[in-house]
């Protein structure tokens, strides 16, 4: 059974009540919230894994509660998605854009959506087992975040990163990283990892990524 906490925030009491049955009985802990001011303070508090939002809201509608609660880092593992009888492109789109990292169309089958949280805890992994100190790497939105800092980087340095990022403190070899981020089949210069080391350096600092020397680079934890 599921353990992972989940915030419910929407206006409606029976599509709280309808929804929190359900979720309590996939074993997940529920919390919720009738408006986004508290559905924030709730989540501040709670620090859960999944956030589950209305658009149409009082006080505060689905998209500023989701943009505000992206400006908070304690929730920056956090997985948002909106829960949404709002079926028209641009809302979608506005969800998205403001940091959700999925939109649900209501209504929906009581399996279906337990399946959907289930694929979004299996991100949530994925993407916190992508993070060492002042290093986030969101492999979905194709995003790197140094220090709350975001960064979109050219596909080779991005991969190249990610790397790095997936073994702290293992030593990569040149040929090793050579063949993990251009391919076995790949025609490069001698001189091509040392560039893209240097420029993920003048991106990130020189305090992440250590030189051995005559083997290859590390990342430090």
């Amino acid at each position: 059974m599921a353990n992972e906490k989940i915030v419910l925030v929407d206006d409606d009491k029976d599509i709280l009540e309808l929804l929190s049955y359900i979720l309590k009985n996939a074993g997940y802990t529920v919390y919720t919230a009738e408006n986004g001011i508290d559905g924030i303070a709730l989540a501040k508090k709670i620090i859960p894994d999944i956030i589950i939002l209305d658009v149409m809201m009082p006080e505060m509608d689905g998209i500023e509660t989701c943009i505000k609660l992206r400006e908070n880092n304690l929730l920056s593992d956090t997985i948002i998605t909106f829960l949404s009888a709002r079926s028209e492109d641009y809302s979608h789109i506005a969800g998205l854009e403001a940091g959700a990292d999925d939109y649900i169309y209501k209504p929906i089958k009581p399996r279906l959506l337990i399946t959907r949280i289930a694929t979004l805890l299996k991100r949530k992994i994925s993407h916190v087992n992508n993070k060492v100190e002042g290093i986030v790497i969101d492999k979905d939105k194709y995003v790197i975040l140094v220090d709350n800092k975001k960064y979109h980087f050219p596909k080779k340095e991005f991969e190249l990163l990610e790397l790095l990022v997936s073994n702290p403190e293992h030593v990569f070899t040149r040929e090793e990283i050579m063949n993990k981020v251009w391919g076995f089949d790949a025609v490069v210069g001698d001189r091509t990892i040392d560039v893209h080391i240097r420029k993920l350096r003048e991106k990130l600092g020189n305090n992440y990524i250590k030189t051995i020397k005559g083997v290859g680079y590390k990342l430090i934890a």
